[in-house]
């Protein structure tokens, strides 16, 4: 039991962190920093596999499975963001 509450408050001050952090940064900054988040999420994700795949707990496992799932999607979602924006620096060829 003491390791549930444990592993559930450390889920709980990285969510409260990331969530503050996130905050504080203005809307212009989002898409340039973008880059730089997906090797957070990246280290993110692989936590979360060690974590689901190491640990013989059903409620580890199962908030290791959630880590993974935001993690891809945050993962995902910046590189979409990240093609995005550079798309916006190419030079468009005219074609008449």
């Amino acid at each position: 039991m003491d390791e549930l509450i444990f592993n559930l408050f450390i889920f709980t001050l990285a969510a409260f962190t990331g969530f503050e952090l996130i905050v504080k940064v203005p809307p212009t900054l989002h898409t340039p920093l973008m880059s730089g988040a997906n090797a957070i999420s990246g280290i993110t994700l692989l936590g979360g596999l060690l974590i689901a795949g190491s640990v013989g707990g059903t409620t580890a496992q199962i908030i290791g499975l959630v880590a993974i799932i935001f993690a891809t999607i945050n993962v995902v979602g910046g590189f979409m963001v990240t093609d995005r924006m550079l798309e916006m620096f190419k030079k468009k060829e005219d074609d008449q």
